[in-house]
């Protein structure tokens, strides 16, 4: 299990894929997980979508400087216009302070 995320920043993105271009979306998303894991602050990423092509990814971070600082990032900047162009119907980013959190798994 992960250690506490209490007062990590979550950026929670809730998406609409569109039916353009899978394999190029799936290339950037890799490409941006791995970009992502190399930032100062980053600290994880959860990330699921469901047959109906709407998807909930929260990538966590240790303040508000680095998720500003990765939300900047010229290569995510690129990857995301093309989000807008090609392959999503609509997203929402919600930014968030952990405030609490707890965990559990079958032993």
């Amino acid at each position: 299990m992960d250690e506490s995320r209490q007062g990590e920043i979550a950026i929670i993105f809730v998406s609409q894929r569109a039916a353009a271009d899978p394999e190029g979306y799936e290339r950037a998303a890799e490409a941006m997980c791995a970009a992502a894991a190399q930032r100062p602050g980053y600290r994880g990423i959860r990330s699921a979508r469901g047959t109906d092509g709407i998807g909930i990814t929260i990538s966590y971070w240790q303040d508000e400087q680095s998720a500003l600082a990765w939300r900047d990032d010229p290569a995510h900047a690129a990857v995301r216009e093309e989000g807008r162009r090609t392959w999503y119907d609509w997203y929402e980013t919600i930014v968030t302070e952990v405030v609490r959190d707890y965990a559990w798994a079958r032993p």
